[in-house]
């Protein structure tokens, strides 16, 4: 398979992650108002720290600010906009590769949301164009996994997404783990409560951890769930096994698996009961820079230099 091919499809399938990620990540934070005692509102700034592109905003921390940098700012490459934007131009380089109804849908989605995403930023529109966002990416995922030959091309596609995905469990974690309103004035129950669902659906795993997990939700439960879970899909131990199993059916992939493992002997080792939370945002700095290295392996081996000028997940993994 052409590097360039290659490198097109594997960067497809992390911009579609991104654009489902970072829609679902809003409507979490946008429905936590109606859990939130009255007077109290999410911290809106958290979800631009989660993308890491803190240093580069200029606006203020309020709701619309932040929605319109995530959402539609063309500026912002982090913005739903953005990726799409870019999923759309990966797709259209690799058409004779894909099937032409994923063609179809991404282009549609990107259409959609070019005409749709000033609407995004009231709050009765913001729904709406949320869920279409997201309905329309696991679309996608699902017909690429359903037509879309299993060979090499399909490969890079897993590994892309699994890896933004890891990303993007780690930076939840990270920042989601920490206040999620200022000043609380909820009890320590009610509001570990609320603060952990937020972030298992973020993640989509609320349902997933009651079924594995079988207990109320907990701050180390959860822990243990999102990150060394080896069946759930956005489990980052789940992640790095996928990119396990995919690296090992393509040739040269020998520096990339010794990332891979000793990102995976990390989290094996990591104590959950034990972490703090300034020694857990520790530990998932440490796994960004492991995703960051198994990157730039895969772009080495396989894509060549011109990968390199897109956007990596975020702004560092």
């Amino acid at each position: 398979m052409l590097a360039r091919v290659a490198g097109n499809i594997y960067w497809m399938a992390r911009y579609l992650e991104r654009a489902e990620d970072m829609a679902r990540l809003i409507n979490v934070n946008a429905n936590l108002t109606l859990d939130l005692p009255k007077g109290l509102s999410p911290i809106w700034g958290q979800l631009v720290a989660i993308t890491g592109a803190g240093e580069g905003y200029e606006g203020d921390l309020e709701e619309r600010s932040v929605l319109k940098f995530l959402i539609s700012d063309t500026s912002s490459h982090v913005s739903i906009f953005s990726s799409l934007a870019n999923a759309r131009e990966n797709a259209r380089t690799i058409r004779d590769v894909i099937p032409r109804e994923v063609w179809e849908t991404i282009n549609t989605t990107y259409l959609h949301a070019k005409d749709h995403s000033q609407q995004a930023l009231t709050k009765r529109g913001r729904y709406p164009f949320l869920h279409e966002i997201i309905t329309q990416c696991q679309n996608i995922a699902g017909t690429l996994s359903g037509t879309l030959n299993h060979d090499a091309g399909y490969t890079f596609l897993k590994i892309g997404r699994s890896l933004e995905r890891a990303d993007m469990t780690s930076r939840i974690i990270d920042t989601r783990s920490a206040n999620l309103v200022p000043d609380a004035t909820m009890t320590k129950a009610t509001y570990d409560n609320l603060q952990w669902m937020s972030v298992l659906k973020s993640l989509t795993g609320y349902q997933m951890y009651r079924r594995e997990m079988q207990v109320r939700i907990q701050r180390q439960d959860v822990l243990r769930f999102l990150i060394q879970s080896k069946v759930f899909p956005r489990a980052i131990a789940r992640c790095m096994s996928e990119l396990e199993f995919s690296l090992d059916s393509l040739p040269n992939h020998e520096n990339t698996l010794l990332v891979v493992h000793r990102v995976k002997r990390q989290l094996d080792n990591m104590d959950i009961s034990k972490l703090k939370q300034a020694e857990l945002q520790t530990a998932m700095d440490q796994l960004q820079i492991g995703f960051a290295q198994i990157h730039d392996e895969v772009t080495n081996a396989y894509f060549g230099a011109p990968s390199q000028t897109q956007s990596q997940s975020q702004e560092v993994a």
